[in-house]
């Protein structure tokens, strides 16, 4: 179980893909789980998935760009379950465009759920954690925080962000007992995935699913991601195991970059 056995989990953006991998794994190595996501359906059935396993989950409707839902998933979470240990820092969107097509406004929605939702859910649960002496949290980044492309600017952005948010952070409250880190995932198969695929076919002029295969290519280990690859970073770095890391940015893409 590695220390994760009889923890609370809150993990966002988990209705579904990478989100949905990661609280199922954390409930198999014995943590009971907070699904979140703005879809609450499809948290609800991951939370009952969950509880199947035999472990304790409570699917929570919240919006990590708005103030009162990080408030109160924090709050619910502490009611319901009675503490708060772990924090998965995964709900994100993007949007695939022409440099010189972004507006303002896709913009600003970018950062406000990729950056600005990461950094204050992060900010609603270490004043518990703190009071308690230990915590883990977790950002789910991207390698396109890494590297340069044409349609993904505000995402890659955004991105790059969190991985300097999660440095800062865990120079600041190393030393109170709180590990914080990033895992930065390569092409994943999610429905993500797919949409990105299409929206990136139309803005590059690509065939249907030449995207996919161009970026396949340059996978060293020869095949597109599972969430469950992600799954066991987190759950590792969520463990006592990765007691002695922190502030870190940990590429999971099979060989497409290296840093």
């Amino acid at each position: 179980m590695r220390g994760i056995a009889g923890r609370v989990s809150v993990v966002t953006g988990s209705a579904r893909g990478i989100g949905r991998a990661i609280a199922l794994r954390l409930a198999n190595e014995g943590s009971d789980v907070i699904v979140s996501d703005i879809d609450f359906s499809g948290a609800d059935r991951v939370a009952s998935d969950i509880r199947s396993l035999g472990r304790h989950a409570v699917a929570v409707q919240a919006d990590v760009t708005v103030a009162a839902d990080r408030l109160r998933l924090v709050t619910s979470t502490l009611e319901t379950l009675g503490r708060l240990d772990i924090l998965v820092n995964n709900a994100g969107i993007i949007h695939v465009c022409d440099p010189l097509k972004i507006t303002e406004e896709d913009w600003d929605r970018i950062q406000a759920v990729n950056l600005k939702g990461t950094y204050f859910m992060c900010q609603a649960a270490l004043p518990y954690m703190l009071d308690r002496g230990v915590g883990r949290i977790v950002n789910i980044v991207s390698v396109a925080a890494k590297a340069g492309s044409y349609a993904f600017i505000h995402y890659n952005v955004s991105k790059a962000g969190v991985v300097t948010l999660t440095r800062n952070l865990a120079v600041a409250y190393a030393k109170r007992g709180i590990n914080i880190n990033c895992v930065c995932p390569g092409i994943v198969d999610t429905s993500m995935w797919e949409k990105i695929d299409r929206e990136a076919d139309a803005v590059l002029g690509l065939p249907p699913g030449e995207f996919t295969i161009s970026r396949l290519n340059m996978i060293a280990l020869g095949r597109i991601e599972t969430p469950e690859d992600v799954a066991n970073v987190v759950s590792f770095l969520c463990s006592d195991e990765a007691s002695y890391m922190t502030g870190q940015a940990i590429n999971v893409e099979g060989g497409m970059i290296f840093h």
